[in-house]
């Protein structure tokens, strides 16, 4: 075989490969990552359980960024999707009822924060819930990471399952929050850390989680070398000063662990 031939060949045979590379779907269970035929191809095979995360854009202190929610609930839902391998995830809910702008109440009077009403948020969030519905999916999970809508979650749920009549469900996991506010919370207390710590905003608990989440989000060195925070600095009832993300990964495992065998025994007793 001449030279000009084999090289030839070789060429034929790398087009070939990269062709079958991009001809197979990506290892994702991020919905926003595949393609509509791809989607509906895993939907048929059986993956019929979508996860909407929802967050939040919102103060956390000096110290976290105002996009905590968002991340926190965008990992998370990845983990519980790759462990329950029926799932995919929907993109993240980043707007959400955050208090009054006129005038500015709760976090609306920290700059950043984002607010839409209750009334908007629930009809966005069953609008989303029907299009799912629509294209096959029958297990439509919101997975809430801020305590302020848990109650919206709940209505809209409840509103969505009564018109479906069971041809598919939503489902609001109380595991999910519980693990990560007062679980995540007794969790700390074992290993010796007080109430006045750990806090139920922006504290050594949310801190330590959003270290494990991503730990370029938190300033931590000028947390761990500046003076104790309060409510005017948008940090509710705790010190984030001893936050770490070695205590972060506890939560980060409960929350997943829970909410999977949670979500694993509400499909199947379907």
């Amino acid at each position: 075989m001449s030279l000009l031939s084999l090289r030839t060949l070789l060429c034929g045979l790398l087009l070939l490969a990269t062709q079958a590379c991009f001809a197979q779907a990506p290892r994702t269970v991020l919905l926003e990552d595949l393609t509509w035929t791809e989607i509906r191809d895993q939907v048929q095979a059986g993956k019929t359980t979508i996860i909407i995360p929802i967050g939040g854009t919102e103060q956390s202190g000096p110290g976290i960024a105002v996009g905590k929610h968002n991340a926190r609930a965008a990992l998370l839902s990845r983990k519980i999707a790759e462990r329950l391998g029926n799932a995919l995830v929907a993109p993240v809910v980043a707007y959400v009822p955050e208090g009054g702008y006129a005038p500015p109440s709760s976090h609306m009077r920290f700059p950043g924060t984002i607010t839409i009403p209750d009334a908007v948020f629930e009809q966005m969030l069953a609008s989303a819930a029907q299009s799912f519905a629509v294209h096959g999916f029958r297990n439509i999970v919101f997975l809430g990471d801020h305590g302020g809508y848990q109650k919206d979650l709940d209505r809209v749920a409840a509103q969505l399952n009564k018109a479906w009549a069971g041809k598919a469900r939503a489902i609001v996991p109380p595991e999910y929050y519980a693990a990560s506010s007062d679980g995540y919370a007794q969790q700390l207390r074992q290993r010796g850390y007080r109430d006045d710590e750990i806090g139920t905003h922006a504290g050594l608990a949310d801190t330590s989680l959003q270290l494990a989440v991503d730990p370029q989000m938190v300033r931590l060195d000028r947390l761990q070398h500046g003076p104790k925070l309060g409510p005017a600095d948008g940090v509710y009832g705790g010190d984030p000063r001893r936050a770490s993300a070695e205590l972060g990964q506890l939560g980060i495992d409960a929350i997943v662990l829970q909410t999977v065998n949670a979500l694993r025994k509400d499909t199947q007793a379907r």
